[in-house]
């Protein structure tokens, strides 16, 4: 994935606070609704539309159990970014 490509995905507050909360660990798709949903003031199914937006794009990977879905963070896309941004930081 391109750098540029992996900033229009993460330019979004919403698609950074799921990440963040992803970080720690696995959590179950209504968890991360509900702290989204009470953080930002939107509704379940746009907390939905940006885990597919992060998924289909490769940030995040879910999992069923049970009658739930488990997301987690892909680290890959992250490293990416991260090694473009290395070359910024030689800079200083």
């Amino acid at each position: 994935m391109a750098a540029v490509h992996a900033f229009d995905v993460l330019g979004d507050p919403v698609r950074r606070r799921i990440l963040e909360l992803l970080a720690a660990g696995e959590r179950a798709a209504g968890d991360v609704g509900a702290t989204v949903q009470a953080e930002f003031g939107i509704t379940q199914s746009a907390v939905s539309q940006h885990l597919k937006v992060l998924r289909s794009n490769g940030f995040v990977q879910v999992r069923p159990e049970g009658n739930r879905r488990v997301y987690a963070v892909v680290p890959g896309p992250l490293r990416e970014i991260d090694a473009w941004l290395d070359h910024f930081r030689q800079l200083g």
